[in-house]
């Protein structure tokens, strides 16, 4: 098939490993924001709960803070950098942002519908993750255009604060907070806009709860169709401990398995572990899996007395990760919760010898 037949990023993942960025979180915390640096003029008078921490607001009240760090990224060598909408769904950001009737009780699946069905909160998401999409693709563009060399805006799309098959409640095993409709409906907020604010790809990533990421799968087919645009997809799970399973306990085969009906472009893991924990289950994902295999992990597990949260610092973090690429495990390759620019920098100056992943594996669907 001729190189020209392929979706850019597609091509490029042929060529050679392809370089993410890495944490937008711990960026930002190093601009020690105010509350009032959250709020901006337009929401001053904002009542409830205090919004610092909501990250996805800044990319309405502090769009030159988001700009500047995706534009730090691709200045270190990313290919693609996320866009800022981790948790820019109506459940996700609920708490901050939901100002409609308050539970009495535990947060249940008809909390959640009032979440879901107000009229405001939905708008207010829509236009997160579209300014979101736009701000990243004006940095990707200028970087492209001064550098000759494409870059791609991947759209994030984060795994919830809320299970479809764990219950929050440790004395009601069977209680759900959420069904599978409602899961389906935030996220399908969520991707259509970041399909009509431009994204080249989406990303359904830090997958804890299968059902969660399937729910996602389904929502994205739903906005594919309705705004009539397609890219392509990208599914990355997490590991929660040393076993290799989810929280919702399945295997890195099992989830392989559940979501490979999807047919993504590139499939892998990122978060939760650092790259010591995390390196068995990238070589395993890599050895079964007939997709694009990428990883980015933490800079280590977490570590409250180091500066960014995590102990890996760029010098240990890289070399580490790209021992996976030279075992040819990988097509893309980035950094997760306590990586920066540094550590993306060193890591995609030590890949670039290495080749891509070649795909080898199959699935059986049976």
């Amino acid at each position: 098939m001729a190189a020209n037949s392929f979706h850019p990023l597609e091509a490029l993942l042929r060529e050679r490993i392809v370089v993410l960025d890495g944490a937008m979180g711990t960026m930002i915390q190093d601009y020690k924001l105010s509350e009032q640096d959250y709020r901006g003029k337009r929401f001053a008078s904002w009542k409830g709960k205090d919004l610092k921490g909501s990250l996805e607001l800044l990319n309405l009240t502090r769009s030159q803070v988001v700009e500047e760090i995706h534009a730090a990224y691709l200045d270190a060598g990313a290919d693609i950098i996320e866009t800022n909408t981790f948790s820019g769904t109506t459940i996700g950001l609920h708490d901050f942002l939901f100002q409609g009737e308050p539970t009495r009780g535990r947060k249940d699946q008809e909390f959640f519908q009032r979440v879901l069905d107000n009229v405001d909160l939905r708008a207010l998401v829509h236009e997160i993750n579209f300014d979101a999409a736009k701000i990243a693709l004006h940095v990707a563009d200028r970087f492209a255009n001064e550098t000759g060399r494409r870059r791609f805006v991947g759209g994030s799309m984060g795994p919830l604060p809320v299970a479809g098959s764990i219950s929050p409640d440790v004395n009601d095993p069977a209680f759900r907070a959420v069904s599978f409709d409602q899961l389906r409906q935030t996220y399908f907020d969520q991707a259509e806009a970041l399909l009509e604010g431009g994204v080249d790809l989406l990303i359904i990533e830090t997958i804890f709860d299968t059902l969660n990421g399937k729910a996602a799968l389904f929502a994205i087919i739903d906005a594919f169709e309705k705004t009539g645009r397609r890219v392509p997809l990208m599914i990355s799970g997490t590991v929660i401990d040393k076993s290799g399973r989810n929280l919702s306990g399945q295997t890195v085969e099992a989830s392989l398995i559940s979501l490979a009906h999807a047919q993504p472009l590139i499939l892998g893991l990122n978060c939760s572990l650092g790259p010591d924990e995390m390196e068995s289950f990238v070589e395993e994902l890599a050895r079964i899996s007939p997709y694009y295999m990428s990883a980015y992990p933490n800079a280590g597990l977490p570590d409250a007395l180091s500066p960014t949260g995590f102990p890996e610092t760029a010098e240990t973090f890289a070399p580490k990760v790209a021992k996976w690429a030279e075992n040819g495990w990988l097509n893309m390759v980035g950094g997760c919760c306590g990586t920066t620019p540094d550590h993306i920098r060193a890591l995609a100056k030590l890949v670039r010898q290495f080749p891509p992943h070649v795909i080898r594996g199959t699935i059986s669907y049976a």
